[in-house]
């Protein structure tokens, strides 16, 4: 990579520890300038629109606004930007979710700083890079003639306003609050989410919030 040019670098990472380390890591790094930071997709999404970075780190399980849907929205008001997804999620399916969104690349959070480094750089220069362990997977999935992302599944059946409804009463907002953020009334808001669970077959919160879990929309 030449290094006449400064990369601007937004981080969107929810937890604030990981998100100052990764700063803190890359301030050493003549290559690139954290011009902006984000602790939840939506702020992900304003960060991209505002300071139009080549490069936005994005944890793919993070409040309000999941990162499938952030990532998508991203790459609407910020095309140039490249985006390397950083998660602990290692499923084939999370992995193909992120790219058919419009991600560059997927790395492990235990990744070594090498491998970090190397993927930026990959993403950056217009190639796609997925860690070891996870390409292995993709590959493996690809010659177990599986498909690629389980499109017979309720998740499937689920439309894009109903994922972001369910990620918001996973996350313990109630109806009026989710209404006001989606800029939706509360009546549509328990339409969504009676359609959600008759989809998917589940009766209560609790069972919604243990979905969205094992589905990464929320933790992690």
């Amino acid at each position: 990579m030449q290094s006449n040019k400064q990369y601007r670098v937004v981080i969107a990472e929810d937890h604030t520890l990981f998100r100052q380390g990764l700063k803190a890591l890359l301030s050493l790094e003549p290559d690139f300038q954290v011009v902006g930071e984000a602790a939840d997709g939506f702020q992900a999404i304003q960060r991209a629109k505002e300071l139009e970075p080549d490069l936005i780190l994005l944890d793919i399980s993070m409040p309000r606004v999941d990162g499938m849907a952030a990532i998508k929205e991203i790459k609407r008001v910020c095309p140039e930007a490249k985006i390397l997804v950083l998660t602990v999620h290692k499923t084939e399916e999370h992995v193909l979710e992120t790219l058919k969104s419009g991600a560059s690349g997927y790395v492990l959070k235990d990744a070594s700083h090498e491998e970090f480094l190397l993927a930026m750089k990959s993403v950056l220069q217009d190639k796609r890079y997925l860690s070891p362990d996870i390409s292995a997977r993709v590959v493996d999935g690809y010659l177990s003639g599986r498909k690629s992302v389980d499109s017979g599944s309720p998740w499937e059946s689920l439309t894009a306003r109903e994922r972001q409804v369910l990620k918001l009463v996973a996350e313990g907002y109630k109806s009026r609050e989710i209404g006001e953020f989606l800029h939706i009334s509360e009546k549509t808001v328990a339409k969504h989410r009676s359609n959600i669970m008759a989809k998917l077959d589940l009766h209560s919160a609790s069972e919604l919030t243990a979905y969205a879990i094992k589905r990464g929309l929320v933790g992690g």
